[in-house]
């Protein structure tokens, strides 16, 4: 297995709810991308290092499966999903469609306890880029989202935003200070925008919040094209803030670390 697990605990040393944690465990190793994309997922070597059985490395295995974070064939078994840099695309476009249903519904409903959480980690954020803390930024990206789907009161919705953002992650290497800052301004724009009461506003924020970092990563493997279908999806409501870059995609070229020990560019963006 080309990557580890890093500093992983032996979770079978003291921790007495395995199949829960193996699988949290395993979960964050393929978003922080310490288990890189197309790596294969070989249970006795996880199992070994978790200090556990092949039991719950197998379940954990099967639920990141089910989430689409694992894809699992015949012929090679477990792997951590690769996407080519059209499926990413796709998935971009499907989420910043749907991010922006849910804000949209979030500007009408304006439950205040949500938004008071909402606010809180928005202040936690904002504060943890000014103290230039970006390892703690991922996780508090992942609460705002989860609390924003949270406020649209739309169970279907929210299932399937939650979905969409375990397989974005993965495209997205949270490291960039730049990038960091403008994505926690873009966050405050949206919840301004749903405390107002401005459906249309929250709607075009929070669909270009996710297009502009889905547009930061598909520029980083091709020449920009202006007329990609992520442009397109920015000027359909109107006010778009600006051109978005994009890129022309590929039906070929995977974003993954090749076998041979190669890697693709890796972009530093926030979703």
């Amino acid at each position: 297995m080309a990557g580890t697990l890093g500093n992983s605990k032996r979770l079978g040393d003291d921790y007495p709810s395995l199949h829960g944690r193996v699988i949290e465990e395993l979960r964050q190793a393929i978003l922080s991308r310490r288990l890189k994309p197309g790596e294969r997922l070989i249970e006795g070597r996880l199992a070994d290092e978790l200090g556990v059985s092949r039991n719950p490395v197998r379940e954990a295995i099967r639920v990141l499966e089910s989430e689409g974070l694992v894809e699992v064939t015949a012929r090679r078994g477990a792997s951590v999903l690769s996407m080519t840099d059209e499926e990413a695309r796709e998935t971009i476009e499907v989420r910043a469609l749907l991010e922006g249903q849910n804000a949209r519904l979030a500007a009408r409903r304006r439950e205040q306890d949500i938004l008071k959480r909402i606010a809180a980690v928005l202040k936690q954020g904002n504060e943890a880029v000014a103290a230039k803390r970006y390892d703690l930024l991922s996780d508090l990206n992942q609460q705002f989202h989860q609390e924003l789907a949270a406020a649209g009161h739309n169970r279907v919705l929210a299932d399937l935003l939650k979905r969409l953002r375990e397989r974005t992650a993965m495209l997205f290497a949270p490291t960039d200070p730049v990038r960091q800052a403008r994505s926690w301004d873009e966050h405050a724009g949206i919840l301004r925008a749903i405390i107002a009461g401005d459906e249309r506003s929250a709607a075009t924020l929070a669909a270009e919040h996710v297009m502009r970092a889905g547009a930061d990563f598909l520029a980083t493997l091709h020449i920009p094209d202006d007329n990609s279908p992520l442009d397109e999806l920015s000027a359909a409501d109107d006010k778009a803030s600006g051109p978005l870059r994009s890129a022309r995609p590929s039906k070929v070229k995977s974003v993954r670390r090749s076998h041979n020990g190669g890697s693709a560019r890796r972009p530093k963006v926030q979703g």
